[in-house]
């Protein structure tokens, strides 16, 4: 049998779960080594968060496919 992998979290769920980490940590009630194994967990969702963003950003300019945007105005639907 083979081992599943376990389910990528989705961004939003990653944020979420980096904010706990970083405030239990700035609340200094931890012992050094849970510390220590949070920080780790910590830097963990981060690189998996940047994965995540740049994956987005490829899908983008795959859809765009050398398409230019124009900036966005809010007050250029409000006519």
């Amino acid at each position: 049998m083979a081992a599943r992998k376990a389910p990528v979290a989705s961004f939003d769920q990653t944020m979420q779960d980096l904010e706990q980490i970083v405030q239990q940590l700035e609340q200094g009630d931890l012992p050094l080594e849970e510390a220590i194994k949070q920080f780790e967990h910590g830097i963990a969702l981060v690189h998996s968060g940047q994965q995540a963003l740049a994956q987005a950003e490829q899908k983008v300019q795959i859809l765009l496919d050398g398409q230019t945007l124009a900036p966005f105005s809010p007050e250029a639907g409000e006519e």
